[in-house]
């Protein structure tokens, strides 16, 4: 198996392409440089046949700890909407652009540091591989970083979240991350505009079916 960590996770993936077999080849994946400091890799989880894939940026402290994505505070925000919105969570696969926690020490506390250009490119292959063997019909992506994995680096989700664009045989619909309705001065209305996406994406799906 390949160790370079400059040449991004491609050369990590196996041949048999679903859900059990990603997850396990992406344990080892040494395709950045974020490996070395994480406690492990945090895969997507969900059903291979979910309606919805939702896509966060990276994982966060207490989902490194956990090995499983949307676990803190962030997932709770997100459970809440997707059920207000009338998303099942038995339709919804949840992963993220970057599989490996980000993050600067200070003191004891592990602070989270957005991904880099780079980082977001070399995680691309897990996304791109998720997504192949998913085939949802709405892929909600959580935020800037999601939207420069997916929708390229002039997509700004500030203008053009809430509306669907086709993303392959999928739509997209881009938000805003949970983690910045806790961030907001206003949570309330943040948490109003953020479950409206959700509610695009859930008529989008309606649609697409």
């Amino acid at each position: 198996m390949a160790t370079d960590s400059n040449n991004g996770a491609a050369p990590f993936l196996p041949d048999r392409l679903d859900l059990g077999s990603l997850r396990a080849a992406a344990a080892g994946c040494r395709g950045c440089d974020l490996y070395r400091h994480a406690t492990a890799t945090v895969f997507g989880d969900g059903p291979p046949d979910a309606r919805f894939m939702l896509v966060g940026e990276q994982p966060g402290d207490q989902e490194d700890r956990k090995g499983a994505p949307f676990v803190g505070p962030a997932g709770r925000v997100l459970d809440r909407a997707l059920e207000e919105a009338g998303i099942e969570r038995d339709d919804v696969y949840l992963t993220n652009a970057v599989k490996h926690f980000s993050f600067t020490l200070r003191g004891k506390r592990r602070i989270h540091q957005k991904p880099t250009a780079a980082e977001i490119d070399a995680c691309r292959p897990w996304l791109t591989a998720e997504l192949a063997v998913v085939r949802p019909d709405v892929v909600v992506v959580l935020g800037a970083t999601a939207a420069r994995s997916l929708l390229g680096p002039g997509f700004r989700v500030t203008k053009q979240r809430g509306v669907p664009v086709p993303l392959g045989e999928a739509l997209a619909v881009a938000t805003i991350h949970p983690s910045a309705v806790l961030r907001a001065p206003d949570r309330e209305a943040a948490y109003a505009g953020f479950l409206a996406d959700l509610k695009a994406a859930a008529r989008a799906a309606d649609e697409a079916a």
